[in-house]
């Protein structure tokens, strides 16, 4: 596991990279804070009443000198940044909205991303995950072309990596959601050094099985190879025939994918919750995520019962995600 962190570490140290924390009292993100700015690896902006932030560093024998500490109610340019928030918001707030909604520290923090005062987001230690992707899809929203973002988990143990997705965002993918998943996860899949070859999964492989749900796949392979014609792609694939080579020879001889894929992109938002949990619990993998995709800028969601490690490890990947 360290090996995949390590290797970020040298990726981002010196790109002076500046990733937000909107819940800046929380201890489990100062000690994290307090650690990556100490090692130089980016700088926090911490989100919140400053003495009530430096009383709370000083009770946990926390550093926070090299972090940044930005109060909502005292910003400087916040005429600036709710002039850009009701443009963003194409009629859908006021200025007088504007001024109450981006007192919300995580609708505060998502806009200094947009307006290049940092360069990714990190939240959820204390909010849900709506709290942190609504501001996100409003303000900073999908890149060109795609219409949903979606979320992965890297599965590592040893010197394995796979990427899992989608296991945290959309419930029940059309072809279209699965065609972008596909391809946004193979980008994600690169930057964690995991060269992609793409499995699309379903409960039948090539055709063994006739459904509405392989139907499905079949067509989100079509249109994900129309999007990227380079990428290494196939299915739809049971997982055994997309991960064991002796049955990929038995039930799909003629495929580029030979049982060696290692980007798994599941049919529906169940089968990929459950897939990761049971790689996770019985097979020992080390879940790295949900690492949300498809955004033009990074934002990255905790779980509530994150620890500090976690906080520092995906403020590592929300950094390289802005490489």
């Amino acid at each position: 596991m360290s090996n995949l962190f390590d290797e970020l570490t040298a990726k981002i140290k010196g790109s002076d990279k500046t990733i937000v924390f909107p819940e800046g009292l929380d201890e489990r993100i100062l000690t994290a804070a307090s650690k990556l700015s100490a090692a130089g690896i980016l700088t926090p902006i911490l989100v919140g009443d400053q003495q009530k932030i430096e009383n709370k560093a000083n009770e946990l024998n926390v550093d926070i000198s090299n972090c940044k500490v930005i109060e909502t109610n005292q910003y400087e340019k916040m005429d600036e940044m709710v002039a850009a928030f009701v443009e963003r918001r194409k009629g859908k707030a006021t200025e007088e909205d504007a001024r109450k909604i981006l007192l919300d520290e995580n609708y505060f923090g998502t806009m200094l991303v947009y307006m290049n005062e940092a360069e990714g987001l990190v939240s959820g230690a204390a909010h849900s995950t709506a709290d942190t992707v609504r501001p996100a899809l409003q303000i900073i929203k999908t890149k060109e072309g795609i219409k949903k973002t979606s979320g992965v988990f890297i599965m590592v143990r040893e010197d394995e990596k796979y990427v899992f997705a989608d296991c945290a965002i959309n419930i029940a993918p059309d072809s279209n959601d699965l065609a972008e998943i596909a391809v946004e996860s193979a980008v994600t899949g690169k930057l964690f050094g995991v060269d992609p070859r793409v499995a699309m999964l379903s409960f039948s492989t090539k055709g063994s099985a006739k459904s509405e749900e392989t139907e499905k796949v079949e067509q989100a392979l079509q249109i994900a190879k129309e999007k990227n014609p380079s990428l290494v792609i196939d299915g739809e694939f049971q997982f055994d025939a997309a991960f064991v080579p002796s049955v990929a020879e038995k039930k799909a001889p003629d495929s580029v994918i030979k049982g060696d894929a290692n980007v798994f992109i599941f049919p529906s938002l169940e089968a990929g919750n459950i897939g990761y949990k049971i790689a996770q619990r019985l097979g020992g993998f080390e879940a790295v995520g949900p690492i949300l995709q498809g955004l033009n800028k990074p934002v990255n969601d905790l779980s509530r019962g994150c620890s500090s490690e976690d906080v520092y490890n995906l403020a590592l990947i929300t950094a390289a995600q802005a490489e």
